[in-house]
C-alpha cells in the first residue's frame, strides 16, 4: 500500500492533472518530493499525489520505479 508514503523521484515522471474538468500530461521533475494520498483510484493503477499545491495521477508502477521512498520525517513535503 503506498498511501501515506512520501517519494523523490530519481527520473521526470508523467502525471495528469485536472484543471477547470480538463485533464492534461504534465511532467513531474527529477528530485521532486511527492506524497500518495490516494489510490490506486482505477483500474489503471493510477494513485493520487500531493504535489507541490496541488493533486496530481501518476501510475503506481511509475511511483515505485522511478522514485524512492522517503523514511526521514524531517525531509520536506
Amino acid at each position: 500500500m503506498l498511501t501515506g508514503k512520501r517519494f523523490r523521484l530519481e527520473r521526470a515522471t508523467l502525471a495528469v492533472e485536472q484543471i477547470d474538468g480538463k485533464r492534461r500530461a504534465v511532467t513531474v521533475s527529477v528530485g521532486e518530493i511527492i506524497k500518495v494520498v490516494a489510490g490506486p483510484t482505477n483500474r489503471n493503477g493510477m494513485v493520487d499525489i500531493l504535489w507541490g499545491q496541488g493533486l496530481v495521477e501518476m501510475f503506481a508502477v511509475d511511483v515505485t520505479a522511478r522514485g524512492t521512498e522517503i523514511t526521514d520525517l524531517s525531509a520536506g513535503a
